[in-house]
C-alpha cells in the first residue's frame, strides 16, 4: 500500500493508493458518487454527492478508515438521487490524521480522501460539489445540503485543473484541461493509476513532457505505468494531494472516457488536445470550457397537456466572449411542468424574472400568456407561494380586458410590479408595448393594472400585420433609481446635461429602461404618476436582441440578457466618462447549460451573498431544456451562482 502525505490549501491530505479486487464491474453509476464532505469533530460523520443523471443504489456498500478493513454503514437512505446527497455516521471513529475510503458492494474503490491533523474541524469539503478541490470549511459543516455556505471565497488555482479525458486502449493517454482564468505549474505533479503495485509517475517524466497548463488549454501525455479495465486515475499536485480522479468499469476508457456536461462517458472518437466530442450526449457538453461543470436535478413526468417547445433563432455568441464568473454548477430549480395554467396548459412560456429587493426570498416571474407568480424556496426549488396564490394570478389591461403577453417584469421602488407586453395574446397580430404597474397586495385572483403606459406607437415597424413581427417588441424591463443615474453622471438626452431628476417631477425615483427584443435597444421611460410618460430616447446593447433587463446594485450595472439569439449572453452596462450609458462586460451563461430561449435572468441581491457568491436565476420559454428524455425536459428555472 502507497501513501504520500502532503499539504494543499492549508489542508494536508494523505495520498493514498487502495488496490481494487478483481470483481464484476459495479451497476453502471457507481463513477458518479464521491465523498463530498467529512468531519472528525466528534460525530465523525460522511456525506456521499450524487453528480450523476439518474440515482444510484448505494445498498451494501462499505467504508473503510485508515486501518482499510471495509465495514458496512447505515446511510441516510439506500440510494443516492441525481443531484443529490446522503449521509451517514462512521461506523469507525474517525481521527484528526485518517482516512476515508468507500467501497461498493463488489469491493471496488469509488472514492476516498485523507486528511492531517484537525483538519477535518469542523469539516472538509469539496467546493463545488462533488468536483471541486478539498478545503477546510471556513463555518460550520453543510451536511445534506450544498457545500456553498461553508466553503472559502476563493479556491486555489490548482482546483480548476482536471482530468478531462483518458484513453486506455492502448495509447493510455491522459489529457488534463485548466478551467482557470491563469496558468497553473504542474512541474512537480504525478498520476498515478489504481494498481497499488504502481509508483505515482512524474507528468514532466512523461512524453510528451510538460510543466504548465495555460487558462483554457489542455496538456496531453501518454501514461507511462499501463490503464486498464475497471480502473481509475488519480492526479496528485506536488505534494501529492488528489486534485482530481476519474473510474471506469469494464469496457470504459476505450478508445478513451471524455468529461461531458452530464459526466464522464464512453467516447468512439478521441479527442485528445481538443475539445470533447461528447457524441451521444446531451447538446452543449463537453465543451472543455468549465469541465468541473454539472447540471444538477430536475427529472419527472410530463403532466398531461404540458408540451415542451424546442428552441429557435439560435446564434453564435460573439467571439471572445468571457465565460461565466460564477460556479461552474447550474441546479434545475423548479417543480416538471409548473406552471401550467388555464391560458397556457402546454406549460411553456416563463419570461422575465426579478428578486424582490425587499425581500430576496422572493422571486418573481411572469409568464407570457398573462400570468404572475410569487415563487419562494422549498427543498431547493423555487415554488409558487400557496400563501399568495399556489397557481399564480391571472392579469389584465386597464379596465379589466385582454390577456397581456406579459414577457418582463421589474420591481419598482413601492414595491408594485411593473410588467411589459407586447401584445394582446386575444389580437396576436397587432403589437401592444405597454408598461402595466400592479400592486402584488391587491386580493383576488385576477389583477388590473392601476397605471398603464402605451408606446405602441413609436415602433411603427412592428405594426406590419404579423403575429411574428408583433411578437418582436417590449421584452423586458428594469428600474433604475435615479440616485444611481446622477452619482454616475449619466446626461440627460433631452437637455444635453447632467440628469436632474427634478425637471420631471410626476416620474417618482427612478427611469424604466424597456427591451426591445427587436433590434436590442434599451427605451429608456419616466413613467408619470398621471398615465404620461416621458421618452428619454433609446441606448444600444450591442446585441441584436433583449429579453430581459435588469439593475443590478452589486455590479452597479443594468443587465440586457439575450438568449440563444446571440449565444446566451449577459451585458453589463455602465455610465461611461461622457454621460452615455454604454456596454461594460458580457458573460456567457454557465457551460453546462441548454441553448434554449432562456428569456429571463435575475440576480439576487448583495444581501443574500454567502463565502461571496449570490444567486443567479435563469427561465427557459419553451421548458425544452436538453430535450426529450433528459432530466431538464419541462422545467423553467435554472439556479446558479454569480460574484459578489
Amino acid at each position: 500500500m502507497c501513501a504520500a502525505s502532503l499539504t494543499f490549501s492549508g489542508l494536508i491530505v494523505t495520498g493514498l493508493l487502495v488496490a481494487q479486487p478483481a470483481a464484476a464491474a459495479d451497476p453502471s453509476g457507481y463513477q458518479n458518487v464521491r465523498i463530498n464532505e467529512v468531519t472528525s469533530a466528534g460525530n465523525d460523520t460522511v456525506e456521499l454527492y450524487n453528480g450523476g443523471p439518474a440515482a444510484v443504489s448505494i445498498s451494501g456498500w462499505k467504508m473503510s478508515d485508515d486501518g482499510f478493513s471495509p465495514q458496512s454503514f447505515s446511510p441516510s437512505a439506500s440510494s443516492i438521487p441525481a443531484g443529490g446527497f446522503v449521509t451517514f455516521n462512521s461506523p469507525k471513529g474517525l481521527g484528526d490524521s485518517d482516512k476515508v475510503v468507500l467501497y461498493t458492494a463488489g469491493g471496488t474503490v469509488v472514492d476516498r480522501v485523507d486528511w492531517a491533523t484537525d483538519k477535518a474541524k469542523p469539516a472538509i469539503a469539496r467546493c463545488g460539489d462533488g468536483t471541486g478541490g478539498w478545503v477546510t470549511a471556513t463555518t460550520a459543516a453543510t451536511f445534506g445540503s450544498a457545500n456553498a455556505a461553508g466553503c472559502p471565497a476563493s479556491v486555489p488555482a490548482a482546483s480548476r485543473v482536471r482530468i478531462n479525458e483518458v484513453g486506455s486502449d492502448g495509447s493510455d493517454t491522459v489529457e488534463l484541461y485548466n478551467g482557470g482564468t491563469s496558468a497553473v505549474s504542474i512541474g512537480s505533479w504525478k498520476y498515478v493509476d489504481g494498481d497499488t503495485s504502481h509508483s505515482a509517475a512524474p507528468i514532466s517524466s512523461s512524453s510528451p513532457s510538460a510543466t504548465s497548463i495555460p487558462a483554457g488549454g489542455y496538456v496531453t501525455f501518454a501514461s507511462t505505468i499501463g490503464l486498464g479495465d475497471n480502473d481509475a486515475l488519480f492526479l496528485l499536485d506536488g505534494s501529492g494531494n488528489t486534485v482530481d480522479s476519474v473510474t471506469w468499469a469494464t469496457g470504459g476508457a476505450k478508445p478513451s472516457d471524455e468529461r461531458c456536461a452530464t459526466g464522464f462517458q464512453t467516447s468512439a472518437n478521441a479527442t485528445f488536445g481538443a475539445v470533447n466530442s461528447c457524441a451521444g450526449s446531451t447538446p452543449g457538453g463537453g465543451t472543455g470550457g468549465t469541465p468541473t461543470g454539472r447540471l444538477l436535478g430536475g427529472g419527472g413526468s410530463l403532466t398531461s397537456g404540458c408540451a415542451p417547445e424546442a428552441p429557435g433563432g439560435t446564434g453564435a455568441k460573439p467571439a471572445g466572449t468571457p465565460a461565466w464568473p460564477g460556479g461552474p454548477d447550474v441546479t434545475i430549480a423548479d417543480n416538471v411542468c409548473a406552471f401550467t395554467t388555464s391560458t397556457g396548459p402546454e406549460g411553456r412560456d416563463v419570461s422575465g424574472l426579478a428578486f424582490d429587493p425587499a425581500n430576496p426570498s422572493v422571486l418573481w416571474a411572469a409568464k407570457n400568456k398573462n400570468w404572475l407568480y410569487k415563487l419562494v424556496k422549498s427543498n431547493g426549488k423555487w415554488v409558487p407561494d400557496a400563501t399568495w396564490s399556489a397557481t399564480g394570478k391571472q392579469i389584465r389591461f386597464a379596465g379589466g380586458t385582454g390577456e397581456p403577453d406579459s414577457e418582463g417584469l421589474t420591481v419598482g421602488p413601492d414595491g408594485h410590479l411593473y410588467v411589459t407586453s407586447e401584445r394582446d395574446n386575444t389580437k396576436n397580430t397587432a403589437p401592444k408595448d405597454t408598461v402595466l404597474e400592479f400592486d402584488p397586495n391587491a386580493t383576488g385572483s385576477t389583477l388590473t393594472p392601476l397605471h398603464q403606459w402605451d408606446m405602441t406607437s413609436q415602433f411603427p415597424q412592428l405594426d406590419t400585420g404579423s403575429k411574428d413581427d408583433a411578437n418582436l417588441g417590449f421584452e423586458g424591463v428594469g428600474y433604475v433609481p435615479d440616485s444611481w443615474l446622477t452619482a454616475n453622471g449619466w446626461t440627460d438626452p433631452l437637455t444635453g446635461s447632467a440628469y436632474n431628476p427634478a425637471n420631471y417631477p410626476l416620474h417618482g425615483a427612478g427611469l424604466f429602461f424597456a427591451g426591445l427584443e427587436y433590434d436590442g435597444t434599451l427605451h429608456v421611460y419616466g413613467l408619470n404618476s398621471n398615465g404620461s410618460f416621458t421618452t428619454f430616447g433609446t441606448v444600444s446593447t450591442g446585441k441584436p436582441g433583449v429579453m430581459d433587463v435588469t439593475f443590478d446594485a452589486g455590479t452597479q450595472r443594468i443587465v440586457a440578457t439575450c438568449d440563444n439569439t446571440c449565444g446566451e449572453t449577459h451585458t453589463f452596462l455602465k455610465v461611461n466618462a461622457s454621460g452615455a450609458i454604454v456596454p461594460d462586460v458580457t458573460y456567457t451563461n454557465p457551460a453546462v447549460m441548454p441553448v434554449d430561449n432562456l428569456e429571463g435572468f435575475a440576480l439576487a441581491p448583495t444581501s443574500t451573498c454567502a463565502n461571496g457568491f449570490r444567486e443567479a436565476v435563469w427561465s427557459d420559454d419553451g421548458i425544452y431544456g436538453f430535450g426529450s428524455g433528459t432530466s431538464s425536459y419541462g422545467h423553467a428555472l435554472y439556479s446558479g451562482t454569480f460574484p459578489c
